[in-house]
């Protein structure tokens, strides 16, 4: 198999192919529109890399998953999870991150490349409030680069066609995976037992 092994290599490869909307649509802070479109998102998939690696982390909320505080800061709150901060010990250590939000319906994504600190600051955590309980911490982002993604990903891949929706009995369960992963699991006990843990646990 060939290997490119070369910017300039890609370079020719994809030669002639950048448009100048490709490039103006680039911004180092947030316009209205953009604003817009990621006060509409639920969902952002978190990137971050440190001294083991790389991690890229679902993160969701209800109303809107990140803060805007101004056209270049954001708040994203750390909800319940799994507690590994993977994460979060990236970002302590290395405040690159970048984020991919989707918004339900929409083949537009929105994308910032930024940096980030981790707070626990008392107030900053009670504005997050929910159900009576708080974040334990929070991702405060500098936006470096912002913009939207082209749109052909998301409609090559259909990924918002009912029809193409797959009924999740036909996929393993977490339970399953564990299972398969240590060799000696109750999975059924987990499986059955997940979803109202969840509904106590959500925030």
């Amino acid at each position: 198999m060939k290997i490119v092994e070369t910017v300039e290599e890609l370079a020719a490869i994809y030669a002639g192919g950048l448009t100048q909307a490709s490039v103006a649509k680039v911004t180092d802070y947030l316009t209205p529109l953009y604003r817009e479109m990621i006060e509409a998102s639920p969902f952002v998939a978190l990137a971050t890399v440190g001294p083991e690696g790389l991690d890229c982390s679902p993160r969701g909320d209800i109303g809107g998953v990140v803060r805007i505080i101004d056209d270049r800061t954001l708040h994203l709150p750390d909800w319940r999870g799994n507690n590994r901060v993977d994460s979060l010990s990236n970002i302590v250590r290395d405040p690159r991150l970048a984020l991919m939000f989707l918004i339900p319906g929409s083949n537009t994504t929105m994308r910032i490349n930024g940096r980030g600190v981790v707070t626990n600051d008392e107030a900053v955590l009670s504005s997050f409030e929910m159900d009576g309980k708080h974040p334990r911490t929070v991702i405060v982002i500098t936006i470096d680069e912002v913009y939207f993604q082209c749109a052909r990903a998301l409609i090559r891949s259909e990924l918002w066609n009912p029809e193409t929706f797959i009924d999740p009995k036909s996929l393993p369960t977490p339970g399953l995976m564990l299972k398969a992963a240590t060799g000696d699991f109750d999975y059924e006990t987990y499986d059955r037992e997940w979803p109202q843990r969840a509904a106590k646990t959500m925030w």
